[in-house]
């Protein structure tokens, strides 16, 4: 898709939604009447830039089934499609150029000064995703303004070939992945309350998509709801088993762990605090938010090890002990090394070591 950047004029190929085109010179909309006619627009616009030979758009617009004159209905419909379309771009001689121009080998859907509303979509959401962990709120600003672009199911009111489904569910996955930002930029903004409803309908809609879980399970712990937070994962847990066959991953169980922990890094940002990164390099800000929970789960885990050794500690010391009495003389006290009581004491806590203190008990938040 080869269209240039939205300027807020001109030509409009809008696919997110029912297909149409927009001409913001005059404001008219033009809307293909029939199923044939927004499928091959559709797979113009998808293919924008490329020529398309004529017996994959027979396919996308009739697939196993070919009338017998393919190629002339096809021809057809093209012709009747630019006499639709509004007025293209100049040509090199100063007259205005068909949108849609014929090659020995297929068609072709110039972009010209046009833009696509899909196009539109990608880079704000790309822009808000990058912008994530530096400005969360600026980024949940963008992230909405991606998604409000949708009117629909992407490609909507057409038939369903190849080109046009492939690109259906990469603009679908997209949309659910901009989703997901939005609501952990919302969670980093602390709007954890106002996000709790939403969440529970989007878990619902797609009951198979962990990450709407994790935020949802995250935003009920920060509302002190923490029962019902681990209900979500037991209710996850038993769509995932019962829809594929699988456990929750790693993210998923791992979230619940730190439920059951009370992670402190699961709480809600203090609202008087600034942008992460704000005032720093953003890169040398994005490397270490990314470095960080790494470290804390390692030294979580360093933290549970000193405790295992503690208590395997405070078993020799007692074994010690039974064996020093048994072996000592009638009358004289057992007495335990002075070592041995020391390490006994260091060992058995766990937060020995480490700064600031860990507790063992709590793992770090992989959110954050």
């Amino acid at each position: 898709m080869e269209f240039g950047a939205y300027s807020g004029s001109g030509v409009e190929f809008r696919i997110l939604g029912p297909v149409e085109v927009c001409d913001g010179r005059t404001g008219a909309r033009v809307v293909p009447s029939g199923p044939k006619q927004r499928t091959l627009l559709a797979a113009l616009v998808v293919r924008a830039g490329e020529v398309l030979a004529a017996d994959r758009l027979i396919d996308e617009l009739w697939g196993d089934r070919p009338p017998a004159s393919a190629a002339n209905a096809l021809q057809a419909h093209v012709a009747r499609l630019r006499r639709l379309l509004p007025q293209g771009p100049a040509g090199p001689d100063g007259d205005a150029a068909e949108w849609i121009s014929t090659h020995p080998l297929g068609y072709l859907l110039r972009p010209g000064g046009a833009s696509s509303d899909a196009q539109r979509f990608q880079l704000l959401s790309a822009e808000g995703r990058a912008l994530l962990a530096g400005d969360p709120d600026r980024a949940a600003g963008l992230l909405r303004s991606a998604l409000a672009l949708w009117r629909g199911p992407a490609l909507d009111g057409g038939a369903r070939g190849p080109i046009c489904a492939a690109e259906a569910d990469r603009l679908e996955e997209l949309r659910l992945t901009t989703l997901e930002t939005l609501y952990e930029a919302r969670l980093r903004c602390g709007g954890h309350a106002d996000s709790v409803r939403e969440l529970e309908r989007l878990t619902a809609r797609h009951p198979l998509r962990e990450r709407f879980y994790d935020l949802l399970m995250l935003a009920l712990y920060r509302c002190g709801r923490q029962g019902e937070a681990l209900g979500v994962y037991e209710r996850a847990r038993r769509r995932l088993v019962d829809g594929l066959g699988v456990e929750p991953g790693p993210a998923l169980h791992g979230r619940m762990e730190e439920i059951l922990r009370h992670a402190p890094s699961l709480a809600a940002p203090s609202p008087a605090a600034p942008a992460a990164g704000a005032g720093a390099d953003p890169d040398r800000a994005a490397d270490a938010e990314a470095e960080l929970p790494a470290l804390r789960r390692e030294i979580a885990l360093l933290g549970d090890r000193i405790a295992v050794l503690g208590r395997q500690q405070q078993v020799l010391l007692r074994r010690l002990q039974e064996l020093s009495g048994a072996t000592a003389r009638p009358g004289m006290p057992r007495q335990v090394p002075d070592d041995g009581r020391r390490a006994s004491e260091t060992f058995a806590d766990p937060t020995w070591g480490l700064s600031p203190p860990v507790n063992s008990d709590k793992a770090p938040a992989s959110f954050g």
